[in-house]
């Protein structure tokens, strides 16, 4: 159920370069509504304003992108590439930023599928004109690491953080890649690097990197500085309350994580993230209602990005409170929805026999 969020991050990458597009321009109405949608994650609503565009004429290589951006927040990846498709056909004779932009979407798409080989085609397409883009190199390489190819994967992950400068944020990213791939060792080896610039690093960005190398002594020292500190907390508390939480939880604190979770919640009821973490916290203390509630309320916020999750979280804690029809009823739609989700088709199983 693991997913990288830098993976979902390029959903916002380049809304700058569609709204350029959409400025001053005649007919783009629904189109420019259609992307205001996504920007607010209100993806359900950004596709009936695309349909709307394309029905009226506007721009059909802007609405078929935006109809493929909205498409992706709802995971929804085949309607996405088809509709990816759409807009580079209705694209001009001579390609540039904007069919750049659209292939970048489409090799996301792709990965997500665990189409790995076609997602790593479609960036070997656009390192050949885009050589240092770091993005691509990153995810390139996450690419083949996911198929296996570990060697040159790494190699990818590498240019990334070269071209990014070695910033901390790409880092991390690398470790994750690497270890959420089985390979936790390689992985620590880049936050160690990170860690010899800490005199240059916010509190947030040290104690994070130490979470990932399981000092979580150092890291909720480092977050709680993070948290008390005004500026930080204004411009990443939802980040900070995140790591500090499973801080505690890694620590054995289940009961003092909740309560930040819920501290949190109360002035920032819309975090779908942090109700997430809230409903596994309450999991592992074993507050199996509590959990229910969590992953429930978290459904409840609209065009939300954990939605996947969150309903086979649903799932699980139906199966701790004993409701095993409940469960399975809903292990059936939601293999309907996703169903190549291998760890679901097991656990589908396992149901079968209660």
């Amino acid at each position: 159920m693991k997913a990288m969020k830098k993976w979902f991050l390029l959903l916002c990458m380049v809304l700058m370069i569609c709204s350029c597009a959409g400025c001053g321009k005649k007919g783009t109405e629904n189109i420019d509504e259609g992307m205001a949608a996504v920007e607010n994650l209100e993806y359900s609503q950004a596709l009936a304003c695309f349909e709307k565009a394309i029905v009226n004429g506007e721009d059909l290589e802007l609405a078929y992108r935006g109809q493929g951006i909205a498409y992706m927040g709802l995971t929804q990846y085949e309607e996405a590439i088809a509709s990816f498709e759409k807009a580079l056909k209705s694209s001009g004779m001579f390609p540039g930023e904007l069919e750049y932009d659209i292939n970048f979407y489409m090799a996301t798409a792709k990965y997500k599928m665990g189409d790995y080989q076609g997602a790593i085609g479609i960036f070997d397409g656009i390192l050949a004109l885009e050589k240092k883009n770091r993005d691509a190199y990153f995810l390139r390489g996450s690419a083949k690491i996911a198929a296996g190819d570990i060697e040159n994967g790494v190699a990818d992950l590498e240019k990334a953080m070269e071209f990014s400068g070695n910033s901390t944020e790409m880092l991390i990213d690398a470790y994750k890649v690497l270890a959420d791939n089985g390979r936790e060792e390689e992985g620590n080896a880049y936050l160690t690097k990170a860690m010899e610039k800490s005199a240059s690093m916010t509190d947030y960005e040290k104690g994070t990197i130490s979470y990932y190398l399981k000092d979580y002594e150092n890291a909720r020292n480092y977050l709680e500085t993070a948290r008390t500190d005004n500026k930080n907390k204004a411009n990443n508390e939802g980040s900070i309350v995140y790591m500090l939480g499973q801080t505690y939880e890694q620590l054995g604190d289940n009961n003092y994580a909740a309560v930040l979770y819920e501290g949190y919640l109360a002035d920032n009821p819309n975090d779908v993230e942090i109700c997430n973490q809230l409903g596994l916290c309450k999991l592992e203390a074993g507050d199996y209602q509590g959990a229910l509630n969590a992953f429930q309320t978290a459904m409840q916020i609209e065009s939300n990005s954990l939605t996947q999750n969150l309903k086979y979280n649903e799932i699980v804690a139906y199966e701790y409170l004993g409701d095993f029809t409940k469960a399975k009823v809903l292990m059936e739609a939601y293999l309907k929805a996703y169903p190549d989700d291998g760890t679901a088709v097991r656990e589908y199983e396992f149901l079968k026999t209660r």
